[in-house]
């Protein structure tokens, strides 16, 4: 009788109203997100730009959507901790639903890259703010399964909006991205604020939300750094190994043409199925450091066989996608474990900046991949790239503190 009042109250925490929300939430950011990286080419194309300038105008309007995750990533985290997550899940998705609105009538390369910059700000805010708020109202012991349901189950917007631009033209699936997002709002009417935010929100003398605070004590920054450090193989994964999928298909000798678009979404769809294992697995491990370092060094071996193991064919080609897709999985894991990181005043900036400076570290990764490409082919400069990013992700999981059953009710000082 007892286990089974304990199994209901479980789903009861897991199938609550924030969960369910943040899990949408973060399904319709992700559509957004990656949608102009499944665009890119026939939107681009059809601006009248070169197969050459498609490459280079993209990865520019890349960059800028990055830039303005990285300084929305700031912004909301900030605004968080000062006014509440709930006035963080408001205002983001407002934003990039506009912006995403707008997207569908440009007609020049330049809106293009500041519409894609405002919808980066407007979409740094979402999964930080969802994180940390089903983090505070869930039991410690449900942490891990709840943030990697909100993840698994909204990292299938990717796979929706793959189809969406099968079935419509790529304007009318800007439309309809933001479309969905207005919708949202209206369903966040019944969410409430986090209790633990609200025990603190009545005490002046508490600093909440200084960004700064993040680099002025040592302990801190390394915390920080080691968080964000863990996160960038995934972003390795999704900005270089699948967004330019199609330049290392060539680059293997694969004679079907390799869709970027499609690399993304079996990315994601392994990527989402990864998310739930990662929850699971931290679980069963008692550890969110094992079972981030696991799902991290199964993407390496996926990668190396990626780069250096010959595939000849579009379908090997796309289920190996899947695989590092499952592998970077981990992508709500490292997020959760920025949250229980850091203190309550500071804990939505943390764990909404960690995310987007990972996301903005594709700036840099993208600069280097072709820079490399001037001296060496795509698979080494892919390679040597992900030997950056792989020594940084697992030197930061080695060293970081562990938090699994962390209580989540205390203040940085």
């Amino acid at each position: 009788m007892q286990t089974t009042l304990n199994q209901k109250t479980t789903l009861q925490h897991l199938l609550s109203i924030p969960v369910i929300v943040a899990a949408l939430g973060y399904f319709v950011d992700i559509y957004d997100l990656l949608l102009f990286g499944i665009v890119r080419l026939p939107s681009l194309s059809s601006l009248g730009l070169s197969e050459s300038e498609v490459s280079t105008t993209g990865a520019s309007i890349l960059n800028w959507q990055m830039t303005g995750l990285l300084l929305g990533g700031i912004l909301w985290g900030v605004l968080g901790d000062k006014k509440g997550r709930l006035s963080v899940l408001f205002g983001s998705i407002l934003t990039y639903s506009i912006a995403n609105i707008l997207c569908g009538f440009v007609q020049t390369p330049e809106t293009y890259k500041i519409l894609r910059f405002i919808a980066g700000i407007g979409l740094a805010g979402e999964l930080g703010a969802g994180i940390t708020l089903v983090s505070e109202i869930l039991p410690k012991n449900l942490r891990a399964i709840g943030t990697s349901l909100v993840a698994g189950v909204g990292l299938l917007g990717a796979v929706v909006a793959y189809f969406t631009v099968e079935f419509f033209d790529w304007r009318t699936a800007y439309f309809i991205g933001g479309g969905m997002g207005i919708t949202l709002l209206l369903l966040r009417i019944g969410v409430f604020e986090s209790g633990v935010f609200e025990n603190i929100k009545s005490q002046k003398h508490v600093a909440r939300g200084n960004f700064f605070s993040l680099f002025t004590n040592r302990d801190r920054l390394l915390r920080y750094l080691k968080c964000i450090g863990m996160g960038v193989p995934t972003w390795f994964v999704i900005g270089i190994l699948a967004t330019f999928s199609n330049e290392f298909g060539k680059a293997l000798s694969i004679s079907e043409p390799i869709k970027p678009g499609l690399s993304i979404m079996w990315c994601y769809i392994g990527l989402s199925a990864g998310d739930l294992v990662s929850g699971l697995l931290s679980h069963w491990l008692s550890s969110r450091k094992k079972a981030v370092l696991v799902l991290m060094l199964f993407t390496l071996v996926c990668t190396l066989i990626y780069l250096f193991g010959g595939i000849q064919s579009a379908s090997a080609f796309y289920g190996l996608t899947l695989f590092l897709g499952f592998g970077i999985g981990y992508w709500a894991m490292f997020v959760t474990i920025g949250a229980e990181q850091f203190g309550t005043n500071l804990r939505a900036t943390a764990a909404t900046t960690i995310p987007n400076m990972v996301r903005g570290t594709v700036v840099l990764m993208t600069t280097l991949f072709a820079f490399f490409k001037s001296s060496f082919s795509v698979i080494e400069s892919g390679a040597l790239v992900g030997l950056i990013c792989f020594i940084i992700g697992i030197v930061s999981t080695l060293t970081i503190a562990e938090t699994h059953n962390k209580d989540l009710d205390f203040l940085e000082e």
